[in-house]
């Protein structure tokens, strides 16, 4: 049974790539607490394999005494001759026990044994194989889904690919290829399971890593990505020679290369855009294909406001806000996108305020506005360092302008607030004028009918003669 068990043994060696050396330990050690279940009351006992038989031989080793007490744990002196000519008192001598005795219980502990370490060196191996691929495409068969999680079978070891790390749009069917990233190795449980996602950008990130040979010899690389998983992705792209385009080298000969990338992902709309290392450049970029007429940069809040032509509002915002979303992603900052018309709507009103609250012209108020102080909220807070570099006001002006501010804030008042005052306001006039301009157009509509009646009835009045006229010539 046993040497049928170690045949076992050597498959396992081969299909699972387990070092045979662990598997004879692991052998050794299931005989080894065989035995001591069986006859733990012999003393001391070893189990060794035996390379030329191919099995595992047993030995319980026995002192040589005189006289012997214990005939368990001791021998004669010509016992020991026996098996060692130079045997003395007091020597160990090991004497080869038949395993075939073992009972079913023995045995079945020997079988529990061998099982237990082959899981563990299959563990092993899986860890040491894997332990330094993180960040690697990892390719395998899809087998089945098992609570929500995708199995996929790598060859030696089996990955998942967890819910939260698969992308909703996506179907697997059962023998199918995939590719996932390497993300984890799970040490938890049973033992260590390879982990794999495809919704992380950086998916994305290594699939151009495997089409674009330029990113392999540290050319082009991807500065930034931001990902939609499923739907849309950004990726800014960096080129370490002036005579590499970063962005048609992703792409290729024909878009080559990001067609690739797009049917691994089963469809999802890549952008691909320079990366520049000036925030407002690569911002006008990623929000791309929008046209940006003009960036407003605001170091402060570390947001920008992003101004674009009216017939590029729609496609700078994209649907439901992704093109924006993921540009702000992609560039780590606050975007706001806005018309021409309502920005400049948007100054008036924030100039309007300024002049009011600080008791300045309008080419103050400007002035102001144009170097980003846009609220008295900004000025309250500002450094006299950074207001000092307001130009053509004067230090005394721009003095009093500051205490006026803070008084403002002080007391409570919010430019936001107040621009949203003169909002109303606008819109109200805006009703009312719209409301007049209803009116009259209904005054003249009614003029006109009247006009129109007034004029038939003026008409058929003169058609009545002529017909009594000519009733009377035919008779």
């Amino acid at each position: 049974m046993f040497r049928d068990l170690f045949r076992v043994m050597e498959q396992v060696s081969r299909d699972k790539g387990i070092p045979k050396e662990y598997l004879i330990d692991a052998i050794e050690s299931a005989f080894l607490t065989a035995a001591r279940k069986k006859w733990g009351h012999l003393g001391e006992l070893e189990a060794q394999f035996n390379e030329d038989s191919g099995e595992i031989e047993l030995f319980q080793f026995k002192t040589v005494a005189d006289p012997v007490q214990d005939p368990n744990i001791e021998m004669t002196v010509s016992e020991a001759h026996a098996l060692d000519p130079d045997a003395q008192l007091g020597d160990s001598l090991g004497v080869k026990m038949d395993p075939s005795v073992f009972g079913r219980i023995a045995a079945q502990t020997a079988k529990q044994v061998i099982i237990q370490k082959v899981r563990e060196a299959e563990r092993h191996v899986v860890s040491e194989e894997y332990k330094n691929r993180l960040g690697e495409i990892v390719t395998g068969i899809v087998r089945r889904m098992e609570r929500g999680s995708l199995i996929v079978d790598l060859g030696r070891t089996e990955a998942i690919v967890p819910r939260e790390e698969q992308v909703s749009t996506e179907r697997y069917r059962p023998g199918e290829r995939v590719q996932g990233l390497f993300v984890r190795l799970d040490k938890e449980g049973k033992g260590p399971v390879v982990v794999l996602s495809r919704k992380t950008p950086e998916f994305v990130k290594a699939l151009f890593a495997m089409e674009v040979p330029e990113m392999h010899d540290g050319v082009v690389e991807i500065r930034a990505v931001a990902r939609e998983a499923g739907v849309r992705t950004k990726i800014a792209v960096y080129s370490r020679d002036h005579d590499v385009d970063p962005v048609g080298a992703c792409v290729g000969m024909k878009g080559s290369r990001v067609q690739n990338v797009v049917a691994e992902l089963k469809g999802e709309k890549i952008d691909i855009v320079t990366w520049d290392e000036d925030p407002a450049r690569f911002v006008c970029n990623a929000i791309a294909p929008a046209e940006v007429a003009k960036v407003i940069i605001r170091d402060r809040e570390h947001s920008m406001e992003v101004v674009v032509p009216d017939d590029q509002l729609s496609l700078a915002i994209g649907r439901r806000g992704q093109n924006v979303r993921l540009a702000a992603q992609l560039t780590a900052w606050n975007i706001d996108v806005f018309s021409e018309t309502k920005i400049e709507a948007i100054a008036a009103r924030a100039r309007k305020v300024l002049s009011e609250v600080l008791g300045v012209d309008d080419s103050t108020s400007m002035v102001l506005y144009s170097h980003s102080f846009r609220s008295f909220e900004d000025i309250a807070s500002a450094t006299d360092e950074e207001f000092a570099q307001v130009p053509g006001i004067g230090e005394e002006n721009l003095n009093k302008i500051k205490v006026l501010a803070k008084q403002a804030v002080a007391d409570g008042k919010s430019t936001d607030q107040m621009m949203m005052k003169l909002l109303r306001a606008e819109e109200e006039v805006a009703r009312k004028e719209a409301e007049l301009a209803a009116k009259q157009a209904a005054e003249r509509a009614a003029e006109q009918a009247a006009k129109a009646a007034e004029e038939e009835t003026v008409l058929e009045e003169e058609a009545e003669p002529a017909e009594l006229e000519s009733k009377t010539e035919e008779v």
